[in-house]
Formats: C-alpha cells, sequence, structure tokens
C-alpha cells in the first residue's frame, strides 16, 4: 500500500484493530489468524518507522533553518 493510500486510512489503535480481527463475524483458521496479525503488526511498525524518519528530517531541516540565521 502507498504512503497515501496510509494516509487516507483512519487511525485505529492497534490494540483495537486486534481486538476487531480477534472478534470479528469471520472466524479465521490460525494460520490466515496468524496472517493478518503479522499483517498488521508489520503495517503499524512501517507507519512508525516513517513517522521517526520525518521527525528526524524535520528536526534537521529546522537545524539548517538555525544554522543559516
Amino acid at each position: 500500500m502507498t504512503q497515501q493510500g496510509e494516509a487516507s486510512r483512519p487511525h485505529i489503535p492497534l490494540q483495537d484493530r486486534l481486538r476487531q480481527l480477534l472478534d470479528g463475524p469471520v472466524a479465521l483458521d490460525k494460520r490466515a489468524l496468524l496472517g493478518t496479525l503479522y499483517a498488521e503488526v508489520s503495517r503499524y511498525e512501517t507507519l512508525a518507522y516513517a513517522a521517526g524518519w520525518n521527525d528526524a528530517l524535520a528536526t534537521v531541516r529546522h537545524g539548517a533553518r538555525r544554522d543559516d540565521a
């Protein structure tokens, strides 16, 4: 999924999303459930990693502007 696609999805806390998957109307077999959980956790990790890079870049840009002044 692209970053733009990720941004358009509403933010649901991981714990709530996992609860939705576990208590959902469709019973998943163990393999399907583990695959889905892995995908969800990976998605959250990717978003957190990207957010950390965005924070770091903003800090560097802010420091560069201060040095130019």
